[in-house]
């Protein structure tokens, strides 16, 4: 099994907000910028203000499990950065997949 495709730099976070365009929806805001990459990768950021480590991480691992079930209905080659916001903490699996796929609408990544 290969590696998550995940964005780990700062450097590359920033260029995703700088660069990228952003939609959002009253759980999460989505930026995306194309890339050079022949994959899409993704980026998760879930502050602390949304509560204690274990409710961040429970959040993370949610939303890289509904991009690892989209991925292959996404068109490739682009970073995505995920900011999770405070609707989303004690949300159901559903209601996350069908705000991610929502703004994978907005941004044209999927038909």
């Amino acid at each position: 099994m290969r590696n998550f495709p995940s964005i780990k730099k700062n450097s590359d976070f920033q260029l995703v907000y700088r660069q990228g365009k952003s939609f959002g929806n009253p759980y999460l805001v989505m930026y995306i910028r194309k890339n050079s990459l022949e994959h899409n990768r993704i980026g998760i950021s879930a502050s602390k203000k949304l509560g204690n480590s274990v409710i961040r991480h429970r959040l993370i691992r949610l939303i890289r499990e509904i991009f690892r079930e989209c991925d292959p209905l996404l068109h490739k080659s682009f970073d995505l950065v995920v900011i999770v916001r405070k609707e989303s903490v004690g949300a159901l699996y559903r209601k996350l997949q069908n705000a991610f796929l929502h703004l994978c609408k907005l941004h044209g990544l999927m038909e």
